[in-house]
């Protein structure tokens, strides 16, 4: 894997992933992706030679931008619906429109520009279907994803003690001995 459409197709491969995207899609919103460790930890997995399987303990992080409705209730009703579509999947489903808040940021003007102000460049790639085909939003790019390294967002470089406690949480070399930290 080297490009943008490399991760688009390998994500269209993996039945586990194309199911999730399939259940957003029924969501019907335009600025809709799952992204974050369910997207990152596949890639990993499959650069380990690891089977590509849901993490205990994590979720699927659904990303969104509705300006025209920032109600967390919308968000619970989401997380309900997909569900039931998909039973056992710990869904979290979040408008991006007013999570800048939490974030500590300037408002969001899109998913992308949320994504943007994830922790590491890593793990800001998200993907939806659009078409029928898998889209990638990778705002920082692929190759840190891809090379495995493990670095702050330029947002994050000014959250430092906020970054570090997350990075100390996740013990990720442990799972992928192979990544990076810079």
């Amino acid at each position: 894997m080297r490009t943008v459409e490399d991760v688009a197709n390998f994500v269209g491969e993996q039945p586990l992933l194309t199911g999730l995207l399939r259940s957003v899609a029924t969501l019907a919103i335009a600025d809709c992706w799952i992204g974050a460790g369910v997207i990152r930890n596949a890639v990993w997995d499959h650069l380990h030679g690891y089977s590509i399987e849901l993490l205990p303990g994590s979720d699927v992080d659904v990303v969104y931008c509705d300006h025209s409705n920032v109600s967390s209730e919308r968000d619970v009703a989401m997380e309900r619906r997909l569900t039931n579509d998909r039973k056992g999947i710990p869904w979290s489903v979040r408008n991006q429109a007013r999570m800048y808040e939490r974030n500590g940021d300037v408002p969001y003007r899109d998913s992308e520009d949320a994504v943007r102000c994830w922790p590491e460049t890593a793990t800001a790639v998200a993907a939806k279907l659009s078409d029928g085909r898998v889209e990638i939003m990778a705002p920082h790019g692929i190759d840190d994803l891809f090379h495995m390294i493990i670095r702050p967002t330029p947002v994050f470089r000014t959250k430092l003690s906020v970054y570090n406690r997350r990075l100390a949480s996740k013990d990720w070399a442990r799972r992928w001995p192979r990544l990076t930290f810079l």
